[in-house]
């Protein structure tokens, strides 16, 4: 029996987030400007063409899941990996410090550049509108956050961890990690987070935080060929 958590984005999109959801009953997808995730329903024929047809030309989409990924015929794989699933064990109690502070939209574009520098994963000047996040600013500079991405009933995805390199080894990292999900559990959640699966220092600091492997999961992103391309191919 399948697990809600093995393909998290249809079963966020069909749920917690069914008002971000772009599609139909076949296939869905967040915003492109929000973040690039996607899922069919099923693998079959009907449910792939309805996940291509989502895909104009020149965008890029993300699927993953537990399993093999099918990919639709007319779509390009542009990058494929394997990552992990990693669920918590147990609540995290809720923690106050006076350095974290809720972000805002005016926070969106030094939020993007953070990412962009340190890669936590797909990030865009809209993510905020997945869920809350939080940061810690010295001297009004942003340089430490994590929020929360997409949301199941009974499951929240802790993302976009990151650090400014000048301010890593400071413990930063570690206090936002337990500060968001305290705030998760708090609202009655379950934490859970995805790592590539090559990130083993992730992933054993994970492990350290109280988090265990759930599932192996496959990832590609997904492009539509140009007509040009397409006659080549």
């Amino acid at each position: 029996m399948s697990h809600i958590l093995d393909r998290p984005a249809w079963s966020a999109l069909t749920s917690v987030h069914a008002n971000l959801a772009e599609g139909n009953s076949q296939a869905l997808r967040y915003p492109p400007s929000i973040v690039p995730f996607a899922a069919a329903i099923d693998a079959r024929p009907k449910s792939l063409t309805a996940l291509s047809n989502l895909l104009a030309e020149g965008e890029t989409l993300a699927i993953f899941e537990a399993g093999p990924l099918t990919i639709p015929a007319e779509l390009t794989v542009a990058v494929e990996s394997k990552g992990v699933q990693m669920v918590a064990q147990q609540p995290y109690e809720r923690i106050s410090d006076s350095r974290i502070e809720p972000l805002t939209e005016a926070d969106a574009a030094d939020m993007l550049e953070l990412a962009l520098l340190t890669k936590p994963g797909p990030f865009t000047l809209r993510a905020q509108m997945l869920g809350t996040f939080w940061g810690v600013k010295v001297d009004g500079r942003l340089v430490a956050m994590a929020g929360q991405r997409m949301r199941q009933p009974g499951f929240a995805e802790l993302s976009g961890l990151c650090t400014h390199p000048d301010f890593q080894g400071r413990g930063l990292g570690k206090l936002l990690f337990r500060y968001v999900a305290g705030e998760i559990s708090a609202r009655g959640d379950t934490v859970y987070l995805h790592a590539y699966a090559s990130n083993t220092h992730a992933i054993a600091l994970y492990e350290t935080l109280g988090f265990q492997l759930r599932a192996e999961m496959a990832i590609a992103f997904l492009t539509r060929p140009s007509a040009e391309q397409a006659r080549r191919q």
